[in-house]
């Protein structure tokens, strides 16, 4: 059946076929526990189009997408060179089938390239001969970090995120999405088993104030870190639903100095 990923998980909610039958009967217990995960991860994917969208309007051609998982299902490079065709995306993911796969996919693609690296070294993303060779560090870059920051502890996550933001010029971009506690019934308890029994970290919740400190002097967007379905929707996101849905976004740029 073969070990499932979170990776291969998250595919297998999107309803991609780059997953395995490990992937699915895990993904099937995480749903067990959390029924509302598939339409979470889908409207995560969708705050990443709009999120690139917007990107790519404010003149971002240079995209770092970390923790990116496989490049498939509305995916970075495609949804910002339909705006803006020379733009240029390095994905970065830390398990080395995910990033196999992602070269696979992008094979004959110069300008969109899976690495493996970790967030906890981000001397090594920053350094690495594919970032040096898409990424000018002169030029305004986006730092994608999409349900990534919670599989990670606060010792790793606010040192290696200054490293990661400090790297870019004015002008750049940070975009994050992670779950937030509500304040009631909260599901992340039970999804945790779940992923602690797939041998996968348990993901942990943190507040607004904790998100946004992470921006740094980033400056949040209109509407700033918000319900994932109510940043800048494409219709009416309705009533926002903090326990089946507890995940916040948010778009920040970096003042030009």
């Amino acid at each position: 059946m073969g070990k499932p990923t979170v990776a291969g998980m998250y595919d297998y909610y999107l309803g991609g076929v780059h997953h395995t039958a490990g992937d699915r009967e895990a993904g099937d217990r995480m749903l067990r526990a959390m029924p509302t995960l598939r339409e979470v991860t889908r409207a995560n994917r969708a705050f990443l189009r709009r999120a690139v969208r917007y990107l790519t309007a404010a003149g971002i051609r240079q995209f770092v997408d970390i923790g990116s998982g496989i490049p498939t299902v509305g995916n970075v490079h495609e949804v910002a060179r339909a705006e803006a065709p020379d733009s240029r995306v390095l994905y970065v993911d830390v398990d080395p089938e995910v990033v196999a796969l992602s070269a696979s996919l992008l094979r004959g693609d110069d300008r969109a390239v899976a690495i493996e690296a970790d967030l906890a070294d981000p001397a090594a993303i920053l350094g690495h001969p594919e970032c040096a060779r898409l990424i000018d560090p002169a030029r305004p870059t986006a730092l994608l970090m999409l349900c990534l920051l919670q599989w990670l502890p606060d010792e790793v996550v606010v040192p290696s995120v200054r490293t990661l933001r400090e790297a870019f010029p004015g002008g750049s971009f940070i975009a994050l999405s992670h779950p937030v506690a509500p304040p009631v019934n909260d599901p992340t308890a039970a999804v945790g088993e779940v992923y602690r029994a797939t041998g996968a970290r348990a993901a942990t919740a943190r507040t607004r104030d904790e998100l946004v400190a992470l921006f740094g002097d980033y400056v949040p967007v209109e509407p700033g870190l918000t319900w994932v379905t109510h940043w800048r929707p494409d219709g009416d996101p309705g009533v926002p639903d903090p326990v089946g849905m507890p995940l916040v976004v948010g778009v920040a740029r970096r003042p030009e100095r």
